[in-house]
């Protein structure tokens, strides 16, 4: 996917990309590939698969209505920004806050909110289970991508959302992962709201959107410390 082509399909999504925005996708490309030399952010490193497979893949989440009206976005795990700033370029009306560990993403990722002026972004530094444990209820959307599995990912995100917010979930393969989450998504007062199938253009591979909906607040001993999270996982696949 070529910029000409990213701009088409991001019509087709009902973005219209205005000049200043382009430029921003173009400064955030180049960007990205000047300090994957130095931080190692990703292994796309081809102008046609960023745009592809990191910037059009990371604004698929508009395909969310729930995403219209919010005014207050966490990502977890950001990494080198995806899906949070992509979101944050063309969606200047919502806060985008950006949870990252690893200090030198972060320190790219400020680089990136300097150089595009994106106002509307924070970048927390910090890892996700301590963010969620001092910002209970405060967002109205979570999302991730290429993270974690559902059940880990709900319970990492969850408290930080709002009752009545979301998790949208960029995911690959689902059916596995929501078979090994009805547990813990019972447990947080989760609901399935939809699930949005979709393909990326030109290289044909499935892709889905899972909007889970918090219906209560979440019990005050999650999230538990990713350690012990993980060690749940371990004695559920032994059952």
């Amino acid at each position: 996917m070529n910029k000409d082509e990213f701009i088409k399909e991001t019509t087709l999504l009902g973005i219209k990309l205005t000049d200043e925005e382009i430029y921003k996708f173009e400064e955030y490309k180049e960007l990205l590939k000047e300090y994957n030399k130095k931080f190692n952010l990703t292994s796309i490193t081809n102008d046609n698969e960023i745009y592809l497979k990191h910037f059009y893949d990371s604004l698929c989440i508009t395909k969310a209505k729930e995403l219209l009206n919010a005014s207050s976005l966490f990502d977890i795990g950001t990494g080198a920004g995806f899906p949070g700033i992509p979101v944050a370029i063309v969606n200047k009306d919502i806060k985008i806050t950006l949870v990252e560990s690893n200090k030198k993403k972060c320190e790219f990722l400020k680089v990136v909110k300097d150089s595009l002026n994106l106002q509307n972004v924070e970048i927390i530094n910090a890892r996700a289970e301590d963010f969620a444990k001092t910002n209970r209820e405060k967002f109205e959307v979570a999302t991730s991508r290429a993270v974690a599995n559902l059940s880990i990912l709900l319970e990492l995100e969850f408290p930080a959302l709002s009752v009545g917010g979301v998790l949208i979930a960029l995911k690959s393969n689902v059916q596995e992962e929501l078979e090994n989450s009805k547990s813990i998504l019972k447990e947080l007062n989760g609901t399935i709201k939809n699930t949005i199938e979709y393909t990326l253009p030109y290289e044909e591979s499935k892709r889905t959107l899972l909007i889970i909906q918090k219906q209560l607040p979440t019990n005050s001993k999650y999230p538990r410390q990713y350690s012990q999270i993980i060690k749940s996982q371990k004695s559920m696949k032994k059952i």
